[in-house]
């Protein structure tokens, strides 16, 4: 069996660069989960680490599959000396426990809530999974095993998670984009809605 995450780190540090932090995190009843940090110029990334050890269940599923399933880590990215951002490490680390904890399958289109500011004065408490493929690429893992997927997580304030709800992902990206939002931005407020 191949040592999914050694395959995992060498991924998001050919992408990223070297990290220059991690931290660990784990929770009664998961594995452990790192938050690896990458500073590129103003922007500083954090990308999980070990939510794509097993493969995510379908809840509804009798068993959960040790091989097939998706497979996926988190990575969130924000500009650099605005906040104290660092303090995400924890909240990164609770989103990646999700599939274990709560038997779901993270997604993109999914919003990821953590019952409290992402970071310290953060006007965001939820993020929204984007589509994999831009930053890193995913990962593909020999047959029968799928492919880990890289999610991109996009702060959502708690307006914005309410109109997610109610008009759905796209509809709160294609808002983004009408107003140059700067989804990178920690302090950033939230887009006009109406």
């Amino acid at each position: 069996m191949v040592d999914v995450l050694a395959l995992v780190e060498a991924r998001l540090r050919t992408a990223l660069g070297e990290p220059d932090a991690r931290a660990a995190v784990t929770f009664l009843g998961t594995e452990r989960i790192e938050v690896l940090r990458f500073a590129d110029g103003d922007i500083v990334r954090y990308a999980t680490l070990g939510m794509s050890a097993q493969p995510m269940t379908d809840p509804a599923a009798a068993l959960a599959d040790p091989v097939k399933g998706p497979r996926a880590e988190l990575v969130l990215s924000v500009r650099a000396g605005l906040a104290d951002t660092d303090k995400v490490l924890r909240p990164l680390a609770v989103l990646a426990s999700t599939p274990q904890v709560e038997g779901v399958i993270v997604a993109p289109g999914a919003s990821l809530d953590i019952g409290e500011p992402l970071w310290p004065g953060a006007p965001f408490s939820s993020v929204l999974v984007a589509e994999p493929g831009g930053l890193v690429e995913d990962l593909e893992l020999d047959d029968p095993m799928d492919p880990v997927r890289f999610l991109p997580l996009l702060p959502m304030t708690t307006n914005e998670a309410a109109w997610k709800r109610v008009r759905g992902a796209q509809e709160l990206e294609e808002r983004w984009l009408a107003n140059g939002t700067d989804l990178r931005d920690p302090l950033r407020t939230s887009v006009r809605l109406d």
